[in-house]
């Protein structure tokens, strides 16, 4: 049986909670050549514990860039002092969040916070009138928890499991 899951949406107004980045860390444009495979390690580890999975970096790789919503514009990426990719929100351009990893040694700083008041505002930018994910029922991290934190609700036209 398919894990289940809830469609969340977060309303976008006129403006929005700025972000605030851990100390250390920084937004950085995602430059596929050099970032792709490090995204991918951290989507990797992410899902071996939070449910979900994902394919081989080859499969990966070439499903995404094949993708109609994939735009590298929306692949938001964090990183440390020494530009490693410490965290990622990989966005559709239908102002949905795909994925969203944080690396184990900087959870509970506010990283993922911060990744997605960036989402919400490059989104809100971009015209939409509200951003969707969706989070797996039995995800241990707490992310349903930190997304309703941030004002994101069931979506009305899908309340239940998906």
């Amino acid at each position: 049986m398919a894990p289940s899951g809830i469609r969340l949406r977060k309303a976008l107004g006129p403006s929005g909670e700025r972000p605030q980045w851990p100390r250390g860390v920084r937004i950085a444009p995602f430059e596929p050549l050099r970032h792709a495979a490090a995204v991918h390690r951290l989507l990797t580890a992410a899902y071996r514990h939070g449910g979900g999975e994902i394919a081989d970096f080859a499969n990966w790789w070439a499903q995404l860039r094949a993708d109609d919503e994939y735009s590298p514009d929306l692949v938001f990426i964090a990183v440390d002092r020494g530009d490693q990719v410490v965290g990622v929100a990989q966005c559709w351009t239908s102002a949905y969040v795909k994925d969203l990893a944080v690396d184990p040694a900087w959870r509970r700083c506010g990283l993922a916070t911060a990744l997605l008041l960036h989402a919400f505002e490059v989104f809100r930018r971009r015209g939409a009138d509200a951003v969707d994910l969706k989070v797996e029922a039995d995800n241990p991290s707490g992310a349903e928890r930190l997304y309703r934190r941030l004002g994101m609700a069931p979506a009305s036209d899908d309340e239940g499991p998906i």
